[in-house]
């Protein structure tokens, strides 16, 4: 697996361009790993299974596609629930922040 640069490390963790931000049913707008996972703690079961659930899971999407962290978005895809997807962003970005000391 090839190793990550810096500045490869710093874009995942960076805000997303406006238009491409995470608008979530209830409102909230996300604009980078941070966010979600903040977001993970504070929104309801039902925001969680909206948005993730055996017909779409959008939290995996837009980490794959926006962010591109083709980690994390096949971490989300196994999450079951938002504590455990909640659980799944805050060990990448400990990691990723352990490549940037």
């Amino acid at each position: 697996m090839p190793r990550r640069s810096k500045q490869d490390t710093e874009r995942l963790l960076a805000d997303v361009v406006e238009e491409h931000v995470f608008k979530c049913c209830n409102g909230n707008i996300l604009r980078n790993m941070r966010e979600l996972a903040e977001s993970f703690a504070t929104m309801t079961d039902e925001t969680f299974a909206f948005h993730s659930n055996t017909e779409r899971n959008d939290f995996s999407s837009w980490v794959r596609d926006i962010i591109r962290d083709e980690k994390l978005a096949r971490d989300l895809e196994k999450s079951l629930s938002r504590t455990q997807a909640a659980r799944s962003v805050t060990r990448r970005i400990t990691f990723l922040c352990g490549k940037l000391a």
